[in-house]
Parts: structure tokens; C-alpha cells; sequence
């Protein structure tokens, strides 16, 4: 066992990742009811004390990301100077979005823009202009602001680890910083925080993933949605995980990713069609505008003075923030890890706005559909609907016959369920990336171990919420806020250490200067040359200068000379 440790994994990282979450677990069994206390009294600790760090780090991560991409670093690729991308766009594409949002999207798609409809955190609810602040505010949930928490990791490690040949780990993006310490206590402990991180926020979105498939359950078929169904859920579905584990990257995640994406895309379709697609294209326009307008303003809001309102950003945005950040070591690893050949330019732009416009899409379907019924409406049943059920109260208003409304259903149930399962395999993989040392081919035994070791705990965490008397949810939000706050941290240094790391490329991005025939034309005249005297020899000496530029240039002496 010690040789296989040896051999197989980086031993500290391995041990104390699976000690400490064998023993969350173990605690979740025999004491859940104070699992969710201990949890949710951390949580008030750190979002009244906290807020400002989170607020202000998000901002600054989509800042620090996007002045990346318009820099002359721009053209750096993930790898050598020569190398190419892995995979195509359209598959690189479904595995960062289905890793990076999945279950989330569907989940909160109806009901995150109808709760902050009926409940503002400024404003009246219910009227014309709720409507607009509300789809404001969850375009700001799930627009720019995760995905560039998402890149800042995973384009540390992609230059780290593609590029300077440093192992595929966390603490890798500190070698500028603290050098060959990574390899000892210190880049331990930054890993073993990237997992516990990315363990937590996994089973924040596997929760939610089992209480939607429960709610689609007890709609179709009368299923009682109880915590027991849901651990039930969580158990089954990780066994779909398992098999794409054992059929790898190419056969398994790729494969579940690409069949998801069109069957999500189908399903937007279906509802865009059938709700009015006219007044879903403007809404999508105006949208897309009042977030843009307000981002500014929107990024930097703490409410001061309005405790009710900094109830609400605790509930939410505050929420969705940890949520990002403990995401961030698991999907930023793994687009590092499918994002080998790409020039940061094209990282950054693809993992940016690709999924963000594609969010904003399904969002604006879903969400003003519901928010168009309310106001026609406003005894509507959306209004009462829980967050498990919102979406499955929407398909069955659709102006379209009762079977094709049942199908929708079906396939939103399908949809979560292969979200689920590539996130929980995705998971695996980047938590036993983390605890090898950092190999991106690791062993399938030890994925196993972690795609599991994910199910469990969100069982346990759910069970925790139902034995406490909260809402199961409360559990999950408080698990994602504390395992977000010391990776926030971690985030922020890796900033520092990318941008010292960047820095040693200026003389690759140097451009040579050309020699120009000027300077030998006043050099003759300076001689006293005749006109026709001076044409020649400008002529003959600023060829020479062209051919042994161009020599240099071929031999590879210049500076700019260096392939990229």
C-alpha cells in the first residue's frame, strides 16, 4: 500500500484529502443535524465579516482576465511555441460549458429570476421594471464574473504546466513566487485546499441535480421528492459516473458532453418556440444592455444601510461567489486540461464569452418566459413553485399539447442526470490530479475512489439540511461559502505569480526592428556623395542590410526570429 502511495499518488496530498473527507463523511452519518449547524454558523461568520473580499475579488478577476487578453501575452500559447490544439472547438466547447455550469443552469433558469421578480433586494416587486432588474441580476450571477474566476486557475495552470513543464497542479502557479517550495508543505497545503474546494462545490451542484430529478420524478410520476429519494438519486446517477470514469476522457466526458449540449440546445429550442420567440429576441437585446449599462455599479454592490438587502446578497450573490471559487480548482483544472495548443488570447475569449453568451441565451428563454407568464398573471402557480419544481411548472403552461409537455419534462430530467454524471466524472479526474502530483493520465482506481467519494458527501450534506429542519439547500450554499473563502485567497496570489510568470516572455514577444535604407542614404550624403553616387550605394548597402537580416532571420539570431 505505502509503494503504491509512493508511486501512485503525491502521499501528503492523498492522505490528507481522503482522511479529512472520510471523516466529514463519517461525521454526516452519525451526527447530521450538527454537520448543518456547525456549517451554516460558519457561514454567517464569514459572509458578515467576509462580503467586501468576495465582492471586490470577483471584480477584480474579470479585470485582471480581460486585460490579459487584449495584452501582447495574448498570443502566448498553453504549450510550446509550435503546438496545436487537442481538441476541436465545438467539443472543447461542450466539455468547459457542461463542466462549468451544468446542473446549475437548469436548476436556477426559472426560479433565481422569479424569486428576485417577487422578491427585489431594492424596489417593488411584481411590475414592469422588476422584470428587468431581475433578469439584471441573474445575468450577473451567471455571466462574466464566474467564468473569469474559472480561467484565472485554469490558465495558470495551462501556462505553468503546458508551457514552463511544471506539474498540472495548484500550487504550480506559485513556483514564481515561492519556487521550489512548491514541492513541499506549502504547495501541499494549496492543494489539498484545491480539493476540498472542488469536493464541496461538486457536491453543492450534485444536491441540487438530486432535488430537481426528485421534483421532475414526483411531476411525472408521483414520486414523493424526500431527502431518502434524493440520496437514492445522487447514489444511482454517480453509478453512471463510474462508467464514464472507466471509459475515459475521449470515450466517456467527450462523448456525455457533446450528447448533452444538443440535447440542452433542444430543449431551449422547444421552449423558444413555443413561448412567444418574437418578444424573447427583444427581451434578450434589452437584456444583454441593462447588464452591460449596470455591470459596473452591479460588481461593486454591498447595499450599506440595508441589512435586508445584505440578507439577500448573502442568499445569493455571496452564495453563488463562494460557489464559483470552490468550482474554480476543479474547472479550471480541467480546462487546462483540455485546453493544451490555445494562445491565452483564444482561452480567454472562448472560456468568456462563448458559454457567458450562450448562458445569457438559454437564461433569457427560460427566465422571461416564466416572468411574461407572472405578469399576465400574477396568481400564476410559478409564483409558489420551489426551486426544485420551477422548471417542470413552466413546461406544463407551454401552449402546446399535454404529451409534448411530458417529453420536455423527460428531457430536462435527462439532461440533469448527464450533467450530473460529467461533472461527477469530471470531478474525479481533477481530484485525483490533484492528489498524484499533478500526472493528467491518473489511474482509474483512484478516480473511482473520488467519483464516490463525491456522491457521499452530497448525500451527506443533503441529509444534513432535511434532519435539521432547514431547507436541504441551506446546507449545500453554507458548504460552498466556506470552502470558497481560502481558495479566494489562493486565487488572488495565483494572479501575482501568472503575472511575474509572464513577464520572462518579453523577449520572445520582442519585434525586431527593420533596417531601414535612410540611414545609409544621409550617411553618404553626409560623405559629400553625388545624388546618383548616394542612390547607389544606398542601394547597395541597404541590400547587404536586408541580406544579413535576412540571414539572422533564417538562423534564428533575432530575437523576434523565435517560432510562435
Amino acid at each position: 500500500m505505502i509503494r503504491y502511495l509512493k508511486e501512485h499518488t503525491n502521499p501528503p496530498v492523498f492522505v490528507i484529502s481522503a482522511i479529512v473527507t472520510l471523516a466529514f463523511v463519517l461525521w454526516g452519518v452519525i451526527a447530521p443535524a450538527n454537520v448543518a449547524t456547525v456549517a451554516s454558523a460558519v457561514n454567517s461568520f464569514i459572509t458578515m465579516n467576509f462580503e467586501w473580499l468576495y465582492i471586490i475579488a470577483a471584480s477584480f478577476f474579470l479585470i485582471f482576465v480581460i486585460a490579459l487578453m487584449f495584452s501582447r501575452y495574448g498570443s502566448v500559447r498553453l504549450g510550446p511555441p509550435d503546438s496545436t490544439p487537442e481538441y476541436g472547438k465545438t467539443a472543447w466547447f461542450a466539455m468547459l460549458f457542461t463542466a462549468g455550469m451544468g446542473i446549475g443552469l437548469v436548476y436556477y433558469a426559472v426560479s433565481e429570476p422569479v424569486n428576485h421578480f417577487l422578491n427585489p433586494p431594492v424596489g417593488e416587486g411584481g411590475t414592469q421594471d422588476a422584470v428587468a432588474r431581475a433578469m439584471n441580476l441573474t445575468f450577473f450571477h451567471w455571466g462574466l464574473h464566474p467564468w473569469a474566476i474559472y480561467i484565472v486557475l485554469g490558465l495558470s495552470l495551462g501556462y505553468f504546466a503546458f508551457r514552463k513543464g511544471l506539474p498540472l497542479r495548484p500550487a504550480a502557479a506559485f513556483y514564481p513566487l515561492i519556487g521550489n517550495r512548491i514541492y513541499g508543505w506549502i504547495g501541499n497545503t494549496i492543494d489539498v485546499l484545491a480539493v476540498f474546494g472542488t469536493l464541496f462545490g461538486l457536491a453543492t451542484s450534485l444536491g441540487l441535480g438530486g432535488q430537481q430529478v426528485g421534483a421532475g420524478l414526483e411531476t411525472l410520476f408521483g414520486i414523493p421528492n424526500t431527502a431518502f429519494l434524493q440520496v437514492i438519486i445522487i447514489l444511482a446517477i454517480t453509478a453512471i459516473a463510474v462508467t464514464s470514469v472507466m471509459l475515459g476522457i475521449d470515450k466517456g466526458i467527450r462523448n456525455l458532453s457533446l450528447i448533452n449540449l444538443w440535447l440542452a440546445f433542444a430543449l431551449m429550442v422547444f421552449v423558444f418556440a413555443a413561448a412567444s420567440s418574437r418578444d424573447l429576441l427583444n427581451a434578450l437585446a434589452a437584456n444583454i444592455g441593462t447588464y452591460l449599462q449596470n455591470l459596473p455599479t452591479t460588481s461593486f454592490q454591498t447595499y450599506p444601510g440595508n441589512a435586508e438587502a445584505q440578507d439577500w446578497q448573502a442568499s445569493w450573490t455571496l452564495f453563488y461567489w463562494g460557489w464559483w471559487i470552490s468550482w474554480s480548482p476543479f474547472v479550471g483544472m480541467f480546462l487546462a486540461r483540455i485546453s493544451y495548443g490555445r494562445t491565452i488570447r483564444s482561452f480567454i475569449a472562448g472560456a468568456l464569452f462563448a458559454p457567458v453568451g450562450a448562458s445569457m441565451v438559454w437564461l433569457t428563454i427560460f427566465g422571461d418566459a416564466a416572468l411574461r407568464s407572472l405578469l399576465r398573471n400574477p396568481d400564476n402557480p410559478l409564483a409558489e413553485a420551489s426551486a426544485d419544481t420551477a422548471m417542470f411548472v413552466l413546461l406544463d403552461q407551454l401552449p402546446v399539447i399535454g404529451i409534448l409537455a411530458t417529453i420536455a419534462s423527460v428531457v430536462v430530467i435527462v439532461v440533469v442526470v448527464l450533467f450530473f454524471a460529467t461533472s461527477s466524472d469530471s470531478g474525479s479526474l481533477v481530484v485525483d490530479i490533484l492528489t498524484n502530483g499533478g500526472d493528467p493520465h491518473p489511474r482509474w482506481q483512484q478516480r473511482l475512489f473520488w467519483a464516490v467519494l463525491e456522491g457521499l458527501i452530497a448525500a451527506v450534506l443533503l441529509v444534513a439540511g432535511a434532519v435539521s429542519g432547514e431547507d436541504a439547500l441551506s446546507a449545500l450554499q453554507a458548504a460552498s461559502i466556506v470552502a470558497g473563502l481560502p481558495f479566494c485567497i489562493v486565487l488572488l496570489l495565483m494572479c501575482v505569480g501568472l503575472g511575474r510568470g509572464l513577464r520572462t516572455e518579453r523577449t520572445a514577444l520582442a519585434v525586431p526592428r527593420e533596417p531601414s535604407p535612410l540611414i545609409t542614404m544621409r550617411e553618404s550624403a553626409r560623405r559629400g556623395s553625388s545624388v546618383s553616387g548616394a542612390y547607389k550605394s544606398s542601394a547597395g548597402e541597404g541590400g547587404d542590410a536586408d541580406e544579413a537580416a535576412s540571414r539572422d532571420s533564417d538562423s534564428g539570431s533575432s530575437p523576434g526570429s523565435t517560432r510562435r
